[in-house]
């Protein structure tokens, strides 16, 4: 199952970039044995301040078809990690081939947007920077697999 991180925001080069590059490889390389990844992050930007609609619209064509959608959402569902590692790998048995995980930008995401989501999730009720939000859904994706792998990295 592919993995798609869509993003509103163009990230720079530096400390948040190499977490996200090194989460990410970390992912492919433990995920790949299981059936999950790649993973790949795609960045739009509004560049003509259309606001949270024109963001919506970007995020909508970045989106693979049939795609699970989940948004990462202040209003979603808070869950453990391996609780999250098991919806990933039952999104991944049920034969779904993408999930998209969007990430809104400094207002969130569209109420239109998020309202199509398939999956809510939420980093707990403190509201994080997007940046950071991206840093801590790739490490919680390599935990994620990781844990259906069986491998030491999660501790209870």
């Amino acid at each position: 199952m592919r993995v798609h991180i869509c993003a509103v925001g163009r990230l720079r080069a530096g400390p948040e970039r190499e977490l996200i590059d090194d989460y990410l490889t970390r992912f492919d390389r433990t995920g790949r044995a299981l059936g999950l990844g790649p993973a790949t992050l795609t960045e739009v930007e509004d560049k003509k301040g259309g606001g949270m609609a024109a963001e919506a619209a970007l995020l909508e064509r970045a989106l693979p078809k049939g795609a699970v959608i989940c948004a990462m959402d202040e209003r979603g569902r808070v869950m453990t990690s391996p609780d999250f590692a098991i919806q990933l790998g039952q999104w991944r048995d049920m034969g779904r081939g993408d999930v998209a995980f969007l990430i809104g930008g400094a207002d969130g995401l569209a109420p239109e947007l998020r309202a199509q989501a398939d999956f809510k999730l939420s980093f707990g009720k403190m509201v994080w920077p997007h940046m950071l939000a991206r840093v801590m859904l790739t490490e919680q994706l390599y935990r994620a697999a990781s844990i259906l792998a069986g491998s030491p990295y999660h501790r209870v």
